[in-house]
């Protein structure tokens, strides 16, 4: 299960990545590495903050 869920995570980067890098670079791989971990951060800060995110925007309505 969790090779799966850095697999998912290592295709989105690899896709961001290949937006702006040529598939051909020396340094793909560590970019599209880089891209994942990033998007993993971003992922458990959402879950982490979701509380308090649900009720900021619930404030704003």
């Amino acid at each position: 299960m969790p090779g799966w869920i850095a697999g998912a995570f290592l295709v989105v980067a690899g896709f961001i990545t290949g937006l702006f890098i040529p598939h051909d670079a020396l340094n793909f791989k560590i970019i599209t590495m880089v891209v994942a971990v990033l998007l993993f951060t971003l992922l458990v800060l959402l879950i982490a903050f979701w509380p308090t995110l649900k009720k900021w925007y619930m404030s704003k309505k």
